[in-house]
């Protein structure tokens, strides 16, 4: 199984939520990747939002989830390509 299907499956076929870190410690490879991957899944058209959140220390720590577009997001896109278009 490639690691775009791996990401695509945490994220969006059971719709967990994951750090490019926690990702790379499961499919053994480096959150660079994970990243890369998690891009693709958004060019695919998925709704990929990253959160962050900080623990007790400070850290800071991105969250990859997919989530609905809301509608100012699907106007500004249809604008976008209107433009585009023209």
């Amino acid at each position: 199984m490639s690691l775009y299907s791996k990401v695509y499956n945490v994220l969006v076929t059971e719709g967990r939520q994951a750090s490019a870190k926690q990702m790379a410690t499961w499919f053994n490879t480096t959150p660079a990747t994970v990243a890369a991957r998690v891009s693709e899944v958004r060019q695919s058209g998925f709704a990929v939002y990253a959160n962050k959140k900080f623990d007790s220390k400070g850290r800071t720590a991105t969250f990859y989830r997919v989530g609905n577009p809301t509608r100012a997001v699907i106007a500004a896109g249809i604008a976008a390509l209107r433009g585009a278009a023209a």
